[in-house]
């Protein structure tokens, strides 16, 4: 019955398609009372100067010795590049250069906008199954040269969308990405297709389900925080003026966020690029203007959002630390790159 009403609420949420997503218990990690420290970064290498630069600042971050995971928020490309086989290839050679377990994010420019004429006019689903070829050629295993098990959705078409623990703190990579998580119109059409909304749904279905299943095996396992990271910048400050229409379709995953996360006992992190500067703010905290703008009733004040640098401003990266005995559980700095 419960998983009935779950599963009906999402119809509801979406307006439209039922999915039925099956999950598997979040992979267990380390569980002790030592620090864990990670890695973030995110749209990251765009254009030639970056590219050429990637692998030294992958050779930084291996070179830290408190790092021991790492997460990409996607966007290995600018939006105005070629979507190519060739291009998808070499950045798979750079992330098989990190030492450590490493967790792909998909963002937008890598499928979403590849309908764009300087992108080759490609059908951003094809380039979707490509990305997923390459990036995820095993399912349920992180990328980098010590790769570990994680809960995964392949079994559901979602290889993309993982779960783990690590240091008591419950993580969730979820596919959401910019251009309003693909239901901007593609080239030459002034509405989306069919195609690409039935996409849009089924895969947001995904990542609410994914959402629901992290809070709930962080309250039996008694985690000490959720961590959920995410492309797509769904709370973007330097916009002054946001309009709906571009937004709307993170509505119903804004809402699970703030739900979970209200209901939630401890803190709530979500990591995200997209934006490209920096940014820690409360998005979901009493008198945002967010709260009204998604129509969420619930304020959700121990949800603190990080927007990583990124695009010709990703000259650092965060560090990001688990201490399991501190009331924050989750502190960051960043960390220039040298290169």
């Amino acid at each position: 019955m419960r998983t009935w009403r779950r599963a009906a609420s999402i119809a509801m949420a979406l307006g439209a398609l039922s999915l039925t997503v099956f999950a598997e218990p979040a992979a267990a990690g380390p569980e002790d009372d030592a620090p864990f420290t990670f890695a973030v970064i995110g749209d990251v290498p765009y254009g030639a100067a970056e590219i050429a630069a990637f692998p030294r600042d992958i050779s930084q971050i291996n070179a830290d010795p408190d790092v021991r995971f790492v997460d990409h928020l996607g966007d290995i490309k600018n939006g105005s590049t070629v979507c190519s086989d060739a291009y998808f290839q070499l950045i798979k050679s750079d992330f098989d250069q990190f030492t450590d377990p490493l967790v792909y994010t998909i963002g937008d420019n890598e499928w979403t906008d590849c309908h764009r004429p300087n992108n080759g006019s490609y059908n951003p689903l094809e380039r979707l199954a490509t990305v997923r070829k390459v990036f995820f050629p095993r399912p349920g295993w992180t990328l980098g040269q010590d790769s570990v098990r994680v809960t995964s959705q392949a079994e559901e078409g979602y290889p993309e969308d993982v779960r783990y623990t690590r240091a008591g703190v419950a993580f969730a990579a979820l596919h959401i990405v910019g251009s309003n998580n693909s239901m901007a119109p593609w080239t030459g059409n002034s509405t989306p297709t069919s195609e690409q909304t039935a996409e849009v749904r089924g895969r947001t279905a995904a990542v609410i389900e994914s959402i629901h299943d992290t809070f709930a095996d962080a309250r039996r396992h008694h985690n000490k925080a959720v961590t959920l990271l995410t492309q797509a910048d769904m709370f973007d400050p330097t916009v002054t003026d946001p309009s709906f229409a571009d937004y709307s379709a993170f509505q119903p995953i804004v809402r699970t966020i703030a739900q979970e996360s209200a209901a939630f006992g401890g803190p709530v992190y979500l990591f995200n690029g997209d934006s490209h500067v920096y940014n820690s703010d409360k998005p979901l905290a009493d008198g945002s203007q967010w709260l009204s703008f998604y129509g969420v009733t619930t304020a959700a004040p121990n949800l603190s959002r990080i927007t990583v640098d990124g695009s010709n401003n990703a000259t650092d990266w965060l560090k990001v630390t688990i201490s399991p005995g501190s009331q924050q559980v989750l502190s960051w700095t960043r960390v220039p790159f040298t290169s």
